[in-house]
This record gives structure tokens, C-alpha cells and sequence, in this order.
């Protein structure tokens, strides 16, 4: 199993609803992605002010290799990068295996 975690910080002219309707693609990944198998989608509460703009985390699991694999050039991800990649000001992306 594979851990796909995604810290983001969005620019501040991001819309709202521009920004729900992207955890609404993430969300919906494991219906359409074989090997995606759960997708959680947070806001930052952490009381320490440590997150240096981070708002917004997605933590996604993949099955195995393969299934990373068939994820990151699939039409659903490069669907969502459209919609995501003009919202974002900043990204941190690390992967661990389980």
C-alpha cells in the first residue's frame, strides 16, 4: 500500500467554490481509478501555526506500485490537474509505502 499525501497552499485569488468543486474530482478518484482506494481531503486546525501557509492536505492510498503507476498519467488525473494547477500557489508531494 502507498500513501500519496498532497500539502497545499491555494492562491489567495482561488475561489471557494473552485476549491470544493476540486475536492469534489479527488473525492471521487477511487470510482474511477482501479487501485485508488480511499481519499481524504482536510483543512489545517493544527493550534501550533506551523503549516507556513499550508491550508489544505489530500491523503490518498493507492493499492500497490501498479496502481500509482496507472494513476499518475490516467485522463481522471490529468482531468483534475487541469482544474487544480491554476488554484495552486504552492504544493508539497511525499509518497510512503505501508
Amino acid at each position: 500500500m502507498i500513501r500519496h499525501i498532497l500539502l497545499i497552499k491555494f492562491k489567495s485569488s482561488a475561489h471557494p467554490q473552485k476549491i470544493e468543486a476540486l475536492q469534489d474530482l479527488f473525492e471521487s478518484m477511487p470510482d474511477k481509478i482501479e487501485g485508488v482506494s480511499a481519499v481524504e481531503w482536510g483543512l489545517n486546525d493544527s493550534p501550533e501555526g506551523k503549516n507556513k501557509g499550508f491550508t489544505h492536505a489530500v491523503l490518498m492510498t493507492f493499492d500497490d506500485e501498479e496502481a500509482r503507476q496507472r494513476y499518475l498519467p490516467h485522463p481522471e488525473h490529468s482531468a483534475l490537474k487541469e482544474v487544480f494547477i491554476p488554484l495552486l500557489e504552492d504544493i508539497v508531494v511525499f509518497d510512503y509505502q505501508v
